[in-house]
Formats: C-alpha cells, structure tokens, sequence
C-alpha cells in the first residue's frame, strides 16, 4: 500500500502508534479462536455439569408443574411460582455460564487483551456509503473472509458427514430402546459429535490467529516520513533540541567554572587535563571533583585557579585518573583514596605553614607544584 507522498509502509509501528491504534479499539482480533474456544469449553462444561444440570431440571418439574386447583386460578400465585421457577433454573445454570463467559473472554485476552474504545463503536457516515461498502466487499479482504467462510463449511462439513456416517448405526438404534436410556444415550452422542465438529475449529484457528496478528502488524505500518513526524512532535525538532542541548552544555560548564575558586587543590596533566578537587573533613565523607575538563576546558580551569590562588599540583596519572573516573560533584573512587590524601595532606601542610592556618598567595602563580610516584590501582592506569 503506497502513501499519498509515494512513499510505502515498510517500517514497524511505534509504540506511540500502536498505543493510538489500541485506543482507537484497533486490535488483533480472531474470530475462529473466540468461536473454538465457546464451543469447546461449552461442550466439557456441559459433559462436565450435565448431570447436576439435568438433576436441577428434573427437582425444577416436580417442584414448579405440581400446583393446586386453587394456584391455576389464582394469578399472583402463578406470578410466584413463574418467579420461583425462574430463580432456581438461574441459579442451576449459573455454574455453565460463567463457565461461558470466561471462554468469551479467554479468546481477546489471548489475541490482543481487553479493549473498549468509544471511537471505536462512534457512528461513521462513511459506513453507510454504498460505493464504500461496495469496494470493501470486493478487497482483498473480504476475499480472504469469503475463503475462510467456505474453508470452514468444508472442513466442518466433511467432519461432520464422516462423523455421522461412522456413527449411523448407534442412531437408529436408539429407537429400539426403553425411553430413560435412551434418552442418555442421545445425550452422549449428541456431546460426542458436538465435541468432535467442534474440535476441527481448533485447524482453523491455527491458521487464522497467525494471519490476523500479520495482518494487524501490516495495517500498523508506517512510512520513514510517518516515523520522522513522529518523532518531531514527541520530542521536538532536532535543531531546536540541539540548541537546548548546548546551552544546557554551556550553563553546566558555567556553573562547574564558578565551583573552582572553592576547590582545594586543582590536580593537572599538566596541559591536557584539569580536576579541581575539594574535601572538608567535617561534611564530607571523601573528596569530591568540583570540576574537570580537557584542553581549553583544563587551561580555562587552570586560569581561574591561578586567579583565585587556588593550588595547582602536576600529577599526570592521578589526574587522568580522576578525570576518567570521577563525575563532577561526585566523591571519587576508594581506589584513589590514598593518592588523593597524599595530595591534600601536602596541600593542608602548606596551608598551615601560612599566615593564620588560611591560603598563602602565591599558590596559584609561578611554577606549579608536582608530585610523581603516587600509588594509582593498575586498572585507573590511563595513558590519554
């Protein structure tokens, strides 16, 4: 089937489809696993609870056919026994119908599960177009019911001829026997047959289950523009997301720039990398990275740091590691502990050496500091 913009339905439907398509009531549905299932369920139940059933009728005749002289002519004692009849032959047949009811709902459960849709039972003028009907009648559709139709009436019908000419002689001898046995009898050849036509519903179910979830996947297709347009309206255009995404971008990076004048120590590469870390004994478990960056990231992160007197300390594979490793505003791994304390403690001692225990200036300006052969786990090894 071509689209109007010349394109074909080739892809699967989305999920936001086939949601549309279930509240439009569009379903896989089929008809032949419905009608198996009423038939062969109605017939077990009724092999199942024909006893109790008969037993039920029976009390139900003696009970509600023997009345009075006076009861005949008395018409609110006959609206009571009506009544009365009517309750107990409800209340006898209430185990077979719930029997039937959950068959009628085992079919669409199984197929594409319960669905009501207003829309879907909305009346469509469209319907009511001749020339319509006239074209669905003669798609390729109602073909394929018109087949389904005669491949049953033959299936069935073949089943039910053999079946009934195997058992020919057991009919026409019921005639030679006393009534209540007989009786029995045709009850057990009746549910017999019944089970055995009923049976071959379940060849075609077989095939027409199959074929209506194909062709309910098929009618869901959708062309690569469908798709396309699809996602425009559940996620937006992609230049607009893309500009979101970008200043979503530069807000973080500024926001993680105007952490670095906090940190305690801004741990290099020296040129690639820059972690700015920060670590208070008294509310914080372990250190945490304030921010981290590569290139014109690191050098911006370096910049500020010297602007602020923050310390820069040169460590190349603790640097990559952190950076490899660590989130930002994220506690950095166990493995980097005893690196890092080695860092701060270094850091901490050259603020005590200062004026009052606080920053010393200068830490930020002149050659920065570095430290080599700090113990990083071999798995945080990186070489770029």
């Amino acid at each position: 089937m071509a689209e109007d913009s010349g394109q074909e339905r080739t892809e699967d439907a989305t999920p936001r489809r086939k949601q549309q398509a279930r509240e439009k009531g569009q379903v896989a549905r089929s008809r032949e696993l419905n009608t198996m299932l009423m038939m062969l369920v109605s017939g077990a139940a009724l092999m199942v609870l024909g006893p109790a059933l008969i037993s039920s009728l029976m009390t139900l005749f003696r009970e509600h056919l023997h009345m009075s002289r006076a009861d005949i002519f008395d018409p609110a004692a006959m609206m009571r026994l009506f009544e009365s009849a009517m309750l107990d032959a409800l209340w006898g047949l209430t185990p077979f119908f719930i029997v039937v009811v959950a068959a009628a709902v085992a079919g669409p459960l199984a197929m594409g599960g319960i669905s009501f849709s207003t829309k879907a039972i909305a009346f469509k003028w469209d319907k009511l177009d001749p020339i319509k009907g006239i074209g669905r009648l003669f798609a390729w559709r109602g073909l394929v019911e018109l087949l389904k139709a005669l491949a049953k009436f033959v299936v069935i019908g073949s089943i039910a001829v053999t079946f009934l000419y195997h058992q020919l002689d057991e009919y026409l001898g019921l005639g030679y026997e006393p009534l209540k046995p007989a009786l029995g009898h045709t009850m057990h050849l009746l549910l017999y047959g019944f089970m055995v036509i009923a049976s071959t519903l379940i060849l075609l179910a077989a095939v027409d289950v199959p074929f209506q979830l194909w062709d309910h996947n098929k009618q869901l297709k959708m062309t690569f523009q469908e798709i396309k347009d699809e996602n425009k309206e559940t996620e937006g255009n992609p230049d607009v997301r893309g500009r979101v995404r970008r200043v979503q971008k530069e807000m973080a990076q500024r926001r993680m720039m105007a952490e670095v004048p906090n940190a305690d120590v801004v741990v290099t590469n020296p040129q690639h990398y820059a972690v700015a870390l920060k670590y208070d004994p008294e509310t914080m478990p372990a250190p945490v990275v304030l921010a981290k960056g590569m290139d014109l990231m690191a050098m911006q992160i370096r910049s500020i740091a010297r602007e602020h007197d923050v310390m820069i300390l040169e460590a190349p594979p603790l640097a990559r590691a952190l950076h490899h490793t660590t989130e930002i505003d994220a506690e950095i791994p166990p493995g980097l502990y005893l690196a890092v304390a080695q860092v701060l403690a270094y850091v901490f001692q050259l603020k005590r050496a200062g004026k009052g225990g606080g920053r010393t200036r200068g830490y930020g300006a002149g050659k920065p500091h570095r430290m080599d052969d700090l113990p990083i786990p071999d798995d945080m090894q990186f070489d770029s």
